[in-house]
């Protein structure tokens, strides 16, 4: 939802978890192919009683209600969705961009193999659904480069699509109220609308979509992607924070921008309609 105004624009990003998509044939997946994969939180509990309230699948991390039909439904779905998705067998070719002792970050590019291409759509398709939203259309897929961030069990654990633009416009910083504790305030950006400048800035490089898998944040794995990014998104050249823009970004995604950018007057892009690319 936006309200213009002469000198800036709000969006209301406290958006519903939309459901998962179907399989391409239209159906659900079949229960069993994911009972080799089940928790212990979907098992029935040693009195043959099944549990209830919420619970997080210690395998796809995502937060459904035991005992509820439709949320067992959607978990199922994704549950298969993200094993298919995050399954990496490796390629005789990959494009290296940094090594580290929990894994190694790769690079995919519009004119590789269409394998890599289809695990790109595979992972994208995923991360859309995980993020509860579908994000805007890339702007230019021929100039897109996906870095991958893969797990030395063989996961892609990781995911980050960035694509050339023109411009970005400045998030504009409210004050915060009086909050006693760091979990009020991350509450309460959680919650907000955002407000960012109607004015364009020069822009470089848009992150159109940055994940990491719930069960391995904090490890600064988008951080290292984003380093990456920077040194390879121009040969020869290193971006600086202020030639970055983040596309439409989730709560979390807003709280992760104003961590690495070091401050919450970042740019973003891609939620008005018209701006073309380079």
């Amino acid at each position: 939802m936006f309200q213009l105004s002469q000198n800036s624009v709000t969006v209301d990003f406290r958006r519903k978890k939309i459901l998962p998509v179907l399989s391409k044939s239209g159906s659900a997946p079949k229960q069993q192919s994911i009972l080799s994969n089940q928790t212990s939180e979907d098992s029935d509990n040693d009195a043959g009683q099944k549990r209830f309230g919420a619970v997080s699948c210690n395998v796809c991390g995502m937060l459904y209600t035991a005992s509820n039909p439709e949320d067992e439904t959607q978990h199922l779905l994704f549950h298969n969705q993200f094993i298919s998705a995050v399954k990496y067998v490796g390629w005789k070719k990959e494009r290296i961009l940094a090594e580290y002792p929990d894994g190694r970050i790769i690079m995919v590019l519009p004119e590789d193999p269409k394998y890599a291409l289809k695990k790109v759509d595979e992972i994208r398709e995923m991360v859309d659904n995980d993020l509860g939203f579908q994000q805007a259309p890339l702007m230019c897929y021929s100039r897109t480069k996906t870095l991958l961030f893969i797990s030395n069990d063989k996961k892609v654990v990781g995911c980050l699509i960035a694509e050339h633009i023109q411009w970005g416009y400045r998030v504009i910083e409210e004050k915060l109220p009086v909050i006693r504790s760091e979990e009020e305030k991350v509450r309460f950006e959680r919650q907000k609308a955002w407000c960012c400048s109607t004015l364009p800035e020069p822009a470089i490089c848009g992150i159109s979509r940055i994940w990491v898998f719930s069960l391995m944040r904090r490890q600064k794995i988008a951080s290292r992607m984003i380093e990456c990014l920077r040194s390879n998104f121009i040969y020869g050249s290193y971006l600086s924070k202020e030639e970055i823009a983040f596309s439409d970004p989730t709560p979390d995604g807003k709280l992760f921008a104003t961590q690495y950018c070091g401050t919450g007057q970042f740019l973003v892009y891609n939620f008005i309609n018209g701006q073309n690319a380079t």
